[in-house]
């Protein structure tokens, strides 16, 4: 924004395989500009242009990365907006750099999930390696079910060749590297080991999201108590940024426009 940047945190891990071309974050970037807002798009490890040699897969070393990279040009506080997987390292950016991030939006990041959820049937998957298969799509099928689970109303038709050539050409770059970032996300995961972030929190979540059901944004509604606040969006599923992006980007640009209160005297900033 014109004196604090606002910094998404990278794509989402489901959507990518959704099949456009267009990057699902271009419509936000007029508007944000437009409200004053200096928007920072950076591609996540293994998402767009960006790798590392480094086997470390978790959200914390994403964090770390996106961190750096503020640093490196010159960015020292800033606002965070993460959707679906970029909410996981939105989060993760919050919990570890108090002092820089000033804010954050989760859009549908199912942060507070646990390893259990799965095999209590709270997602359309029964275990980590099912997700896997499902978000990072090898076969026109699996894009289809993919497309079907993210979106409430998703295209009447997709021919298998169309899909196929979104594979070779966006989905297929990195594939082994964000299976390996899936399971290290769900492994083990507790919400019991979740950090409670300080800063004040906007959650967008779609009302028919199937991959990170509304449960999961009531609990991080609930985890974070006061400082949260719930936007529910109808007719929205989990590509809610992409079903109804004008609604989203309102209720993101009308949040970060509100004064925030000062830490240290209580002013409006």
């Amino acid at each position: 924004m014109a004196s604090e940047p606002t910094a998404a945190a990278g794509a989402p891990a489901p959507q990518p395989a959704a099949p456009r071309r267009r990057p699902p974050w271009a419509s936000y970037l007029r508007p944000l500009l437009a409200a004053g807002f200096d928007p920072i798009v950076p591609d996540l490890l293994f998402f767009g242009d960006s790798c590392t040699l480094a086997a470390d897969r978790s959200e914390v070393f994403q964090a770390t990365a996106v961190k750096a990279a503020m640093d490196a040009i010159g960015v020292r506080r800033f606002d965070v907006v993460g959707v679906s997987y970029g909410g996981f390292v939105a989060y993760r950016m919050a919990a570890m750099y108090p002092e820089a991030v000033d804010r954050a939006v989760m859009v549908c990041a199912g942060v507070c999930l646990e390893e259990t959820d799965l095999a209590a049937g709270l997602f359309p998957v029964a275990g980590v390696a099912e997700a896997a298969e499902l978000l990072v799509p090898s076969r026109p099928a699996d894009v289809r079910r993919l497309v079907h689970l993210t979106f409430v109303r998703p295209p009447p038709i997709m021919p298998s060749c169309f899909l196929r050539d979104y594979i070779n050409v966006m989905g297929s770059d990195h594939n082994q590297e964000k299976t390996e970032l899936l399971h290290t996300l769900i492994n083990g995961r507790k919400l019991s080991d979740l950090p409670k972030i300080s800063q004040p929190t906007l959650i967008i979540w779609g009302e028919q999201d199937q991959v990170f059901p509304m449960e999961l944004a009531h609990r991080l509604e609930r985890h974070l108590g006061e400082k949260s606040r719930l936007v529910v969006i109808k007719k929205a599923g989990h590509a809610v940024n992409l079903e109804k992006d004008k609604e989203v980007c309102k209720n993101i640009v009308e949040y970060l426009r509100e004064p925030i209160l000062s830490a240290l005297n209580g002013e409006k900033v």
